[in-house]
């Protein structure tokens, strides 16, 4: 596939932050867009934005996909409509920011559901028509969390990683069995989107401040941009694709540095990151 032109383009999570500019930057290549988010009120905004640019014909519908039966009619239903699927892009996630020993079941199901389960219903129902477009492309939103593990993101690192080892083995599976599918697992770095304002937090970490700090220090890359280097990535048939230079630098870092990267990024986020509740700025530091 080189080109979106009149390709049917599905994209979950598409109501705000790199699922909108996916959208904008598909139907500016004339793609036909089928989009879904549980955001009903976002969703409908990048709709009347996208319908300012080439998109060919647009589609939106409400979808949680944790719904495993939703997800299945989804996906019959688009192929129904417009006779084909070339592409799926699985962008739908969610953040949880705190440690481990203080989260509950519940918030890190959640977090697997949406981030992982999302995923891996999503291909599985989508799969058979992606092949049968006889010109798929598959395209697994995976994060930098899916290539390195950070303090305080125990749920987001297990969800995003499996995220990463589901669709490069997925990848290997359409090559061994010759199907015309190409598969990309993308693995952003900070990007400006809504995604860790919305998080949850656990109980001693202040979630406005997380949110604060990862805008004022980490978000480096615009959605538009991330949006922009996915679909260039996913025409250039790359397997990997990682967007900004954070992303660049730290993966580079973690094949380099082998395990020891782990603590060069304990020590560095023991200094920089937010504090939770009763941890003082001057406390000493517990990472050696």
């Amino acid at each position: 596939m080189r080109s979106l032109d009149d390709k049917v383009v599905v994209i979950t999570g598409a109501g705000s932050g790199i699922g909108r500019e996916l959208a904008m930057n598909a139907a500016a290549k004339g793609g036909v867009l089928a989009l879904s988010d549980i955001d009903e009120v976002g969703l409908a905004e990048t709709a009347a934005r996208a319908r300012t640019r080439m998109a060919r014909e647009i589609r939106t519908d409400r979808l949680d996909v944790r719904n495993r039966d939703a997800m299945a009619a989804y996906a019959t239903s688009v192929r129904e409509q417009f006779g084909r699927v070339n592409v799926l892009v699985n962008n739908a996630g969610v953040a949880l920011h705190g440690d481990f020993e203080e989260m509950d079941y519940h918030d890190f199901e959640w977090v697997m559901a949406v981030n992982f389960w999302g995923v891996v219903q999503g291909s599985k129902e989508f799969l058979p028509h992606l092949i049968e477009s006889g010109d798929g492309h598959l395209v697994n939103i995976s994060s930098l969390f899916g290539l390195m593990g950070m303090p305080g993101q125990t749920a987001y690192n297990a969800s995003k990683f499996g995220v990463r080892g589901f669709t490069e083995a997925l990848r290997q599976e359409m090559l061994v069995a010759g199907h015309p599918v190409q598969v990309s697992c993308v693995h952003p770095g900070g990007i400006r989107t809504a995604l860790v304002r919305n998080a949850r937090a656990t109980r001693s970490h202040d979630a406005a401040r997380v949110a604060e700090f990862f805008d004022d220090r980490l978000a480096i890359t615009s959605a538009e941009k991330a949006a922009s280097v996915i679909i260039d990535g996913m025409l250039a048939d790359r397997p990997r694709i990682l967007v900004g230079r954070d992303a660049r630098l730290l993966d580079l870092l973690v094949r380099v540095g082998g395990v020891g990267y782990q603590r060069v990024v304990a020590r560095v986020a023991g200094r920089v990151a937010p504090k939770p509740a009763g941890v003082t700025e001057d406390a000493p530091e517990q990472v050696r």
